[in-house]
């Protein structure tokens, strides 16, 4: 029953394994799955002659692991290399830190990974990975970014004046009560002929040609303006608002922010200044200044993507952080991942005896979200919760979702986890 729909969205499939054994078991499962055009190749050089010579690639790969000659990481790494972008299922026999150690290599190389599973695969296993895949679209949103041209300069910054890059709004849940506390604002740019653009392509962009303070208080703008809305109908949430580093050294950015917050007639305790926490290290004499002025003044200073950099504990040493932002490569999966539950674990103990607020960002499944009530977490914030959405929509999002806000209140936990 399950095989129509992967069917119907796999057209064909590879098979890279040097077991023949092996490989005829997970061809044997496809053909069950519904899949009828299925390749095999017994390393990764293999599958590298065959993808050369077929006119039309296979919709998917799945690749072992350990294989002799040409393995299944090396081939991941010449896919990328080559340009060949393809979705992965990565198998092996090995345990699961070694399968999500490769998944995570895959997605930092701009391939697909599907999922990681360990051996021997069954067809419930295989079927439920290739139904999610199925159930999405085949190519991954940032890989269709990359095919289409990027934006210039001259395009961002006519976007920029036009008000064309738009802030969207993402729920911020407060984990014990399942009550919303605030949103992040997001930069969204809908290009009439590219699609939606991913901010990937357009911050680093502003950043390198001096349009990020533009844009930054452009979406600042927005969100100070949506927020007061919001407070007129009595419904006050904090806004927070990505920071780029390069104004930290910018003259006269306190004293803008300062005006934006008073032309909208609000309280700076209800704005939160999210900062890259390894991005400070580059203007430290310029930038502490800024910020000691901004926490001056009330605003919420948010150390973002805790974690990612190489500084954590001096920046929070240093700097009058109010807020710590759990990155989310801490917090997806941490349920089934030890290594990562002891990290996230660390992390929220330090910030409680610090008094820092923390948020979790990336919450995509009841398992962490329990795990992280469980921590003592104050904030969750991801699809679990609600995608980024136009301010017109938050309102009756609120309306429409009480029963599943009241699902993510805390109930009894586990003692203890493997």
């Amino acid at each position: 029953m399950a095989a129509v729909p992967v069917a119907s969205r796999i057209a064909s499939l590879l098979v890279v394994d040097d077991s023949a054994v092996q490989r005829q078991h997970a061809v044997a499962l496809c053909r069950e799955l519904g899949i009828e055009s299925i390749y095999e190749a017994g390393n990764g050089s293999e599958a590298l002659e065959l993808l050369a010579m077929l006119v039309l690639r296979p919709s998917l790969m799945i690749v072992d692991l350990e294989m002799p000659g040409m393995d299944g990481v090396e081939l991941i790494q010449q896919m990328h290399q080559r340009r060949l972008d393809i979705p992965l299922v990565v198998v092996s026999r090995h345990d699961t830190a070694l399968i999500q150690s490769v998944e995570t290599l895959g997605g930092a190389l701009g391939l697909h990974v599907v999922a990681g599973l360990q051996k021997p695969l069954t067809a419930a296993r295989l079927g439920s990975a290739l139904a999610r895949h199925s159930a999405g679209d085949s190519v991954a949103p940032e890989q269709k970014q990359r095919m289409l041209a990027p934006p210039d300069k001259a395009e961002l910054a006519q976007a920029i004046d036009r008000g064309d890059i738009v802030a969207h709004y993402q729920p911020k849940v407060d984990i014990g009560t399942g009550i919303v506390r605030g949103v992040e604002a997001l930069a969204r740019w809908q290009h009439p002929q590219k699609g939606m653009i991913q901010p990937d392509n357009f911050i680093a962009l502003a950043e390198q040609e001096g349009l990020i303070r533009a844009l930054t208080m452009s979406i600042l703008g927005q969100a100070l303006a949506q927020a007061a809305a919001w407070n007129t109908r009595g419904l006050k949430l904090s806004v927070a608002v990505n920071f780029s580093p390069l104004l930290l050294d910018s003259p006269g950015i306190v004293e803008e922010i300062s005006a934006l917050l008073e032309r909208h007639s609000l309280q700076a305790g209800q704005v939160v200044l999210e900062i890259t926490e390894g991005s400070v290290v580059a203007y430290l004499g310029a930038g502490l200044g800024v910020l000691a002025r901004l926490r001056l003044k009330g605003f919420g200073l948010s150390i973002d993507d805790y974690g990612t950099g190489f500084s954590s504990m001096q920046q929070l040493a240093r700097i009058p952080f109010t807020e710590l932002k759990i990155d989310r490569s801490f917090v997806h999966g941490a349920h089934r991942r030890k290594n990562l539950r002891v990290i996230l674990q660390s992390a929220l103990d330090l910030a409680s005896r610090l008094e820092l607020v923390t948020v979790a960002e990336g919450i995509e499944t009841m398992e962490d979200w329990r795990l992280l009530q469980q921590f003592g977490c104050t904030i969750g914030q991801g699809y679990l919760i609600a995608r980024p959405m136009a301010a017109a929509a938050l309102p009756q999002w609120l309306k429409s979702d009480h029963q599943r806000l009241r699902e993510l209140r805390a109930e009894p936990l586990p003692s203890c986890l493997d």
